[in-house]
């Protein structure tokens, strides 16, 4: 599919992280731009700000009418729409051009020097760094996020098109649809078991999005992973390796080997080992854009963040309040040990909100025994995102669970009354569905309280 002979592009689905950074990309391009979602949200209005407009009702008639030519319009929605959609079944059976997010993304991608961030955790945050970096030693990129990153405030950044940073999301196989220069792998636990039945089968399709490399291609693994390629690691024999971790006050100060040299007294804002691993493989990928290693570890301590990664809301002597997107196991672990690390004294109360039924029924197990390290839990509805109840799968279920006596399931509008109640030294709040919309109110709620 020829791009330039498209004039207008309609999304079914705009609101989403992924769907609005394409829409961005769109109409800087000079595209006419225009969708639907479900819901309204800060996105939503952020586009509708930029000129995009974006309706809410499954309306054919809410569709500007220069969308309704399928000779010169693209279509682009989620895989989260239902073939039930009025507004997908009509673009279905008239003949337009329809495409998924991610066969868009390819398409755009597939002429510039691609690079592609893998793995189960830890996308969002690796890309937004490497676009940080990147951006900070003058490369010409555009970058699709998964997320809102704190140093440009947005999900897309265009600063060129010679370089391309993406996600390359193993959800829907969605991966297999890029053909990068550059790749890493940062994980492959299992999740998605919805799509892939079991572990064996995403670990094949990982091994596919592998084969989807360009030729002469790179690829970096986090040690430990079942593949061949450029490793990267902590304190062990990787090619890229972080060793002599100090703490000094909130940051990480370490020295960074590559192949060919040691860089001494390097500096990470962002807590966690698990960012730590990040900030390392989007350094060793940089490199593979020509940066020099000395301004990429200048850019890597200038690294902000990205919004409900481990974000800091409150950080004051008698209360610290902690956001973040954790979603898995493997995630909530991660969050408690940066946690523990960098705030060994105080005691914890997490509220999670469980994302679809699915997950939840698949992990059961693993998600009380992380959730039971906490001191005390709050546990919210499970979040259905694109999914119907499971039979005997709810919140109660999974407290029921829990060894750690010290819980509580609760409905949204309760939160903050049980937040006060507690009082706590130390809130972190966990979970990817619509939690992320009660931070800012809780948030003014502790700032009057305290």
């Amino acid at each position: 599919m020829n791009l330039n002979n498209i004039h207008n592009v309609y999304f079914i689905g705009i609101g989403g992280i992924g769907m609005s950074a394409l829409a961005r990309y769109f109409q800087y391009v000079g595209k006419s731009v225009a969708g639907y979602d479900k819901t309204e949200t800060p996105l939503t209005r952020k586009l509708t700000e930029n000129g995009i407009g974006v309706h809410y009702q499954d309306d054919l008639k809410k569709i500007p009418t220069k969308f309704l030519r399928p000779e010169d319009t693209l279509v682009v929605y989620t895989p989260a729409v239902p073939d039930t959609h009025t507004e997908y079944q009509y673009f279905l059976q008239n003949g337009f051009a329809i495409k998924k997010r991610s066969e868009v993304l390819g398409l755009i991608t597939e002429d510039s020097f691609c690079f592609a961030v893998a793995g189960t955790h830890g996308k969002t945050t690796t890309s937004s760094i490497l676009a940080h970096l990147l951006k900070e030693t003058g490369t010409p990129l555009m970058a699709f996020l998964g997320g809102i990153s704190e140093d440009f405030n947005s999900n897309f950044l265009l600063e060129g098109t010679e370089y391309s940073v993406v996600e390359a999301d193993e959800f829907d196989r969605s991966f297999l649809r890029l053909s990068p220069n550059v790749a890493c792998i940062t994980s492959m636990d299992a999740d998605h078991l919805d799509i892939y039945g079991n572990s064996e089968e995403l670990k094949k399709s990982f091994l596919e999005f592998v084969d989807r490399l360009k030729p002469g291609g790179t690829l970096l693994v986090r040690k430990g992973l079942p593949l061949e390629g450029i490793t990267y690691g902590i304190e062990d024999d990787s090619d890229y390796c972080i060793r002599n971790i100090k703490i000094e006050q909130g940051a990480y100060i370490f020295d960074l080997g590559t192949p060919e040299t040691v860089l001494e007294g390097v500096k990470f804002n962002k807590p966690g080992r698990h960012n730590l691993l990040n900030g390392l493989v989007a350094f060793a990928m940089a490199m593979h854009a020509g940066s020099p290693p000395h301004r990429l570890a200048q850019a890597l301590e200038s690294f902000k963040g990205v919004q409900r990664r481990f974000s800091y809301k409150i950080k004051t002597d008698d209360l610290i309040f902690i956001d973040d997107y954790a979603h898995h196991p493997k995630e909530i672990d991660a969050v408690y040990e940066a946690i523990l690390e960098m705030h060994p004294q105080k005691k914890v109360l997490a509220v999670f909100q469980p994302h679809l039924f699915s997950r939840t029924r698949d992990f059961g197990d693993d998600f009380a025994k992380s959730l039971s390290r906490f001191d005390n839990v709050l546990l919210l509805e499970i979040y259905p995102a694109r999914e119907e109840p499971l039979d005997g799968i709810t919140s109660e279920w999974l407290l029921e669970k829990m060894t750690n006596p010290n819980k509580k399931s609760i409905k949204k509008d309760e939160i903050i009354r049980e937040i006060k109640a507690q009082d706590p030294e130390l809130l972190v709040t966990m979970g990817a569905g619509d939690i992320g919309l009660e931070i800012q109110k809780i948030k003014e709620h502790l700032d009057y309280a305290h």
